[in-house]
């Protein structure tokens, strides 16, 4: 099952968007990653020339017409979500004319050196240093859980330039590349068998002037910068946050392998289907709220919330399904797609982590939406109180 137009009540087949989509992707029946940068059709909602100012009416009209002709966007998650929207910010004007087309078209894959051993959920008390040398920076410190680095050629990188300043404003921005001097990169190897996680040690990396993004001491700013047209998508649904299988795919290799029998299972099976349209109808109520102009309510972190958890779900019933052999790869009843829900199992525990723990989500829902206080008072002596957990 999938989010579709009628779903939305997008403009229909005589829409003009929509037809110029159709005469483009006629012209292109298979388009390559540069092309379809070059058309816009890569992230639509940014400016041109990089994107098409697209509403969210219009990006929605695009996912359609791409996913009917079976067309794939090029994948480069962190350059399209972070390092291309802080460029078009704040970088100059070579900045982005070296830059942007190259991470558009998956030429060139970026990542995200934030995270430290020291500073994960508190990102501003990072200690990566950047020290003036001449017009550049010389460069140390340790960043960790870095997506992607090993197969990265930039980095988006933050730097306390400024010891003294308050934490928040001594941090800076830079565009640093992989391959410079000084830069080594560990896979963190998980139980997958998979890397996607790295440490990335900075030993006297020179940044030149050409590197900053911004002003010096603007990068917490930049951090956090996000467009005001964002990105709206027709989502799969994905367990693993928003790729891989769907609760409905487990659902219907059960159905092809005659169902089971046992009551336990088939409960599971019910109730997994049941929070699969709470959360598709959920994200059609987010959909619907931005296609009409609002800002989408408190459903949203609800939404990864739930979403979350219930990729965990999917892959411990797909795991019970199998039996004995769904702990082998490659074994058990879920045919040949065995491997990609075994791995699914072995990554499902870090959806709860990644992105911000399922802790961290809680409080921000009880203080920011349900508008909970954020510690209880001490003296308060209520007997409710007894229990609660300092955060």
């Amino acid at each position: 099952m999938s989010t579709s137009g009628m779903d939305l009540g997008l403009p229909g087949e005589d829409d003009e968007r929509r037809q110029a989509v159709r005469r483009w992707l006629a012209e292109h029946p298979q388009p390559t990653p540069r092309q379809l940068a070059e058309a816009g059709y890569v992230t639509p909602h940014w400016p041109r020339p990089w994107g098409l100012d697209a509403d969210p009416v219009h990006q929605l009209i695009i996912d359609e017409e791409l996913q009917r002709a079976s067309v794939r966007r090029p994948q480069n998650q962190i350059a399209m979500g972070w390092a291309g929207p802080t460029i078009i910010h704040a970088g100059t004007d070579e900045q982005k004319q070296r830059y942007l087309m190259p991470l558009l078209a998956g030429e060139e894959i970026w990542c995200q050196l934030f995270s430290e051993p020291g500073a994960g959920s508190d990102l501003a008390s990072l200690s990566t240093r950047a020290t003036r040398e001449g017009d550049g920076w010389i460069v140390n410190g340790q960043k960790v859980w870095t997506s992607g680095a090993q197969f990265s050629r930039y980095g988006i990188l933050l730097a306390r330039t400024d010891p003294d300043a308050p934490k928040h404003r001594g941090i800076s921005y830079f565009i640093c590349p992989m391959d410079a001097p000084g830069v080594t990169v560990r896979p963190l190897r998980e139980m997958t068998g998979a890397a996607l996680f790295n440490e990335v040690f900075l030993d006297d990396v020179y940044l030149g002037p050409e590197a900053l993004v911004g002003e010096e001491g603007d990068g917490w700013k930049l951090a956090k910068v996000t467009l005001g047209n964002e990105r709206v998508s027709l989502s799969s649904g994905g367990a693993l946050w928003g790729a891989g299988p769907t609760a409905y795919d487990l659902l219907e290799l059960v159905r092809q392998r005659g169902g089971t029998s046992d009551p336990g299972l088939r409960d599971r099976l019910v109730q997994l289907y049941v929070r699969a349209e709470a959360l598709r109808l959920m994200r059609l109520r987010m959909l619907a709220a931005t296609l009409s102009g609002q800002q989408p309510g408190p459903e949203a972190s609800v939404r990864k919330l739930l979403a979350d958890e219930h990729g965990q779900d999917i892959m411990n019933l797909a795991r019970d399904l199998a039996g004995p052999a769904g702990l082998l790869e490659g074994a058990g009843p879920l045919g040949e797609q065995s491997a990609e829900w075994h791995r699914g199992w072995l990554f499902a525990p870090a959806l709860t982590i990644g992105g911000g723990t399922s802790q961290v989500q809680k409080n921000i829902l009880a203080e920011r939406v349900l508008g909970l206080p954020r510690d209880a008072d001490p003296d308060a002596g209520r007997p409710w109180n007894s229990g609660r957990v300092r955060v």
